[in-house]
């Protein structure tokens, strides 16, 4: 073997193939399609989940559970990580910790955890605080400032039964 065999049958795009340029080419005629039949006709294209005529795995596999639409989606940072992306005495807010990618998904509430540890001095708002970060934080000479959670569906529900109550009393 020679170096110049090294590459050799090795192509880093492989040339399209041209149907319907006549019988010359090896896929005129009919290109590649056969004779007649639905999978000769313009438009066909097989469904991608199509199993062959078997049942399909989506339709054998059993539905499970449900999906809570009132879920609310909790993002979680650690201390030590926040500690090494923020200077002394810098204020921390779920904004800034997006911008720097340490609360990467989308969420409707941002909870700091205690794993690791936290020297610098610095004012942390967030919605929930495990116990022993807020503890961390505090130590450090720190402040955990705990910002309003978008509104639960529970607090929905009282807020309504408490107007209704209020339009009852007025109505009296």
């Amino acid at each position: 073997m020679n170096l110049n065999d090294v590459h050799r049958g090795i192509t880093k795009y492989k040339k399209r193939k041209r149907i319907g340029r006549g019988t010359g080419s090896g896929t005129g005629k009919t290109a590649g399609r056969g004779h007649k039949g639905q999978k000769s006709r313009a438009g066909w294209s097989r469904h991608p989940a199509f199993q062959g005529g078997a049942m399909p795995l989506v339709r054998r596999v059993p539905k499970r559970g449900f999906n809570n639409k009132f879920a609310l989606t909790v993002a979680s940072v650690n201390v030590s990580d926040i500690d090494a992306a923020f200077e002394d005495g810098a204020e921390v807010t779920p904004d800034l910790l997006k911008a720097k990618n340490l609360a990467k998904q989308r969420y409707d509430v941002l909870k700091i955890l205690g794993d690791g540890e936290i020297t610098k001095k610095l004012k942390i708002s967030a919605h929930r605080f495990s116990k022993s970060a807020r503890e961390k934080i505090e130590k450090a000479g720190g402040e955990a400032i705990e910002l309003k959670v978008k509104t639960t569906v529970a607090e929905k529900v009282a807020e309504k039964k408490g107007k209704s109550q209020a339009a009852e009393k007025a109505a009296e």
